[in-house]
């Protein structure tokens, strides 16, 4: 499986063992990895399609009777392949924390208030030519526990899947010229180059008089461009 496919640039990817981002010392593996072989189960299910998606789930806005709190954004992107070719009907998640930069999470205990009208979590389907599109709102910036006065930059998470759940990837989207990126240890671990890819780009010509700003963040799964994506054990926020 290994000689399949095309390895990604040494520079691309961030490393599992990131000293500045502290918890990665009890995350990262202490041995080499070992490759399994794919077998029947994850090769055949569980199936991820178009019966799985409900109406408003790429609308975070809508889910609830009421409107969120926030400026509404449109993020919108493809879904790309080493070669630049569009890959379709692909499951793709997000999951943010609200304009206060509080998750809609238990674990989550910072005196942000919460949004009554804003899970934060959605999903699409990529379309014939690799499109996606949510409408959300913009997440803010929230403290942690990593360093002395530690922000985590505004970011929304993304989740892009195969066939499988044993085919996912993870990554994070930032925004444009944000003031906390040279603190955050999650970002200045990836390798310099690759940042930028990471770097959503406002998109005025999608920006939807009175109604949302548009950011446009392609995710490209291998080659030069290939969009950084964290391992499954960076797979979660502190």
């Amino acid at each position: 499986m290994s000689n399949a496919y095309r390895r990604d640039p040494a520079d691309t990817h961030p490393p599992l063992d990131s000293p500045a981002y502290v918890s990665t010392a009890l995350r990262h593996p202490g041995h080499p990895l070992v490759l399994l072989p794919q077998r029947l189960t994850e090769l055949t299910g569980p199936v991820l399609g178009e019966g799985r998606i409900g109406t408003k789930d790429n609308d975070l806005t809508a889910q609830h009777r009421g409107e969120p709190i926030g400026q509404r954004i449109i993020v919108h992107g493809r879904l790309l392949d080493g070669d630049g070719k569009p890959i379709p009907n692909s499951l793709v998640e997000i999951w943010q924390a609200n304009a206060g930069g509080r998750y809609r999470h238990d674990r989550d205990r910072w005196d942000s208030a919460l949004d009554p009208n804003f899970d934060g979590a959605g999903r699409t389907l990529t379309d014939s030519e690799g499109r996606y599109e949510f409408t959300t709102i913009k997440p803010g910036a929230y403290p942690w526990r990593n360093h002395h006065n530690a922000w985590r930059p505004a970011h929304i998470h993304f989740s892009v899947f195969g066939l499988a759940f044993t085919q996912r990837l993870v990554t994070q989207m930032y925004f444009p010229d944000d003031p906390m990126f040279f603190q955050d240890p999650i970002f200045q671990a990836v390798p310099e180059p690759a940042r930028k890819l990471l770097i959503s780009r406002f998109d005025y010509e999608r920006t939807e008089p009175a109604r949302a700003l548009a950011f446009e963040f392609d995710l490209v799964l291998r080659g030069r461009e290939a969009t950084p994506f964290e391992t499954d054990e960076d797979d979660h926020d502190d």
